[in-house]
């Protein structure tokens, strides 16, 4: 039923082709590319402005290495639920968390964390809006690639725009399409 999807869901990207404004990160030469072409994934955390692409990342690097996944916001978990996700790593024989808000997490959740991603039984992929350095914990950034994900450039913007007009069936001139590429702020 992608009818009743809101927008935003229907044009995340199914591949890393379709990702827009990384392509540091995406691009033939791109270390997430090259990651899933060689199968590998290690933790990391993605750090940019809301509306970059950490969540699709998430779920893409996931489904290109075969691993299940598994997503938990910082804002409604807690240590309850990390052990409930270590336990289901266990069981599975490994997963990809992804936290998202992963500096809404205190010491103790982060830390609890630590042992999973350690033995490899979990991949974290951390997102965050915050500077990694000041929000989340040495033991785990140490054990954490940093990914900067930058703001979407006009042109990435339009294109955007664009599918989502085609995806709407809608149409606007290019002097409107113009005006949103020039207020969004990437």
């Amino acid at each position: 039923m992608r009818e009743v999807e809101p927008l935003a869901e229907r044009l995340r990207p199914r591949s890393l082709d379709e990702v827009l404004g990384q392509p540091h990160l995406t691009g033939p030469k791109g270390l997430l590319r090259r990651m899933l072409e060689a199968g590998r994934l290690s933790s990391m955390v993605l750090f940019g402005p809301p509306g970059t692409g950490k969540t699709t990342l998430a779920r893409l690097l996931a489904e290109g290495v075969g691993r299940p996944f598994l997503r938990l916001s910082a804002v409604e978990a807690g240590l309850k639920e990390v052990r409930q996700a270590v336990e289901e790593a266990r069981a599975k024989g490994g997963l990809v968390l992804f936290l998202d808000e992963v500096h809404r997490f205190n010491k103790a959740q982060q830390d609890a964390l630590l042992p999973g991603v350690e033995d490899g039984l979990l991949v974290l992929i951390g997102a965050t809006t915050e500077n990694p350095y000041f929000e989340v914990n040495a033991p785990l950034l140490s054990r954490s690639t940093l990914f900067r994900l930058e703001p979407l450039g006009p042109d990435a913007v339009r294109t955007l725009i664009e599918r989502g007009l085609v995806e709407e069936q809608a149409t606007a001139d290019d002097e409107a399409i113009e005006h949103l590429v020039a207020q969004v702020g990437g």
